[in-house]
């Protein structure tokens, strides 16, 4: 789908006040290829129930780092079977065990750290886009989140032209707590992102 900037901005306007699930049947109608891309982080259960409720087959990208935690693995194995989902493992080409051994997990201010990104992270989201080439990627980024987040809306457009919809993007964690509740489904709470580290900072993905 193209739009122009003026066409995401009106179309933001009207879908702040439709529900998620109107918004996803919207964007699915409207594709020609949509995948979701999910790392089992909190709350990423909503956004992965949401969209396969609508479209059960829809491809969902999982770009595993490696570095998971036991509980966020045992999670992701839950929902995968719990919600039927179409999941599309990719991984890092080194092993951890490999990477280990020659870089570690570097910190943030290393000048590793940006090499680890693009080893674990990066390379097999860019990997896994490239396979798909779709026209709709749906996320569960939303306001609040970080400070580049705060500048997106439902409907964004990514650096590769792809439209990014994020139907929970007004939604606090008040709403999402109601959501899991009212749709019996598990969260995660011991999830951690190495290329992160702290909650405030972007992932590299959606930059």
């Amino acid at each position: 789908m193209k739009f122009t900037q003026r066409q995401i901005q009106n179309l933001n306007t009207q879908f702040k006040g439709i529900s998620p699930t109107e918004i996803i049947s919207w964007a699915i109608k409207n594709a020609k290829t949509a995948v979701v891309t999910t790392n089992f982080r909190p709350y990423e259960v909503v956004i992965l129930n949401a969209v396969s409720v609508v479209k059960n087959d829809i491809p969902v990208i999982w770009c595993d780092t490696g570095y998971n935690t036991p509980n966020t693995y045992r999670h992701a194995a839950e929902l995968i079977s719990k919600l039927n989902l179409n999941i599309k493992l990719y991984v890092p080409k080194q092993t951890t065990a490999h990477r280990d051994a020659v870089m570690g997990v570097p910190s943030i201010d290393d000048p590793q750290h940006a090499e680890f990104t693009e080893q674990v992270k990066l390379e097999p989201f860019k990997r896994a886009m490239a396979e798909f080439q779709p026209d709709v990627w749906f996320t569960n980024l939303r306001k609040g989140q970080t400070a580049l987040r705060d500048t997106f809306d439902i409907l964004s457009i990514s650096k590769d032209g792809i439209l990014k919809v994020s139907p929970f993007y007004h939604w606090t964690g008040i709403q999402l707590d109601a959501y899991l509740k009212e749709n019996n489904l598990p969260n995660e709470d011991k999830y951690f992102d190495p290329t992160k580290v702290l909650e405030s900072r972007e992932c590299g993905l959606h930059s």
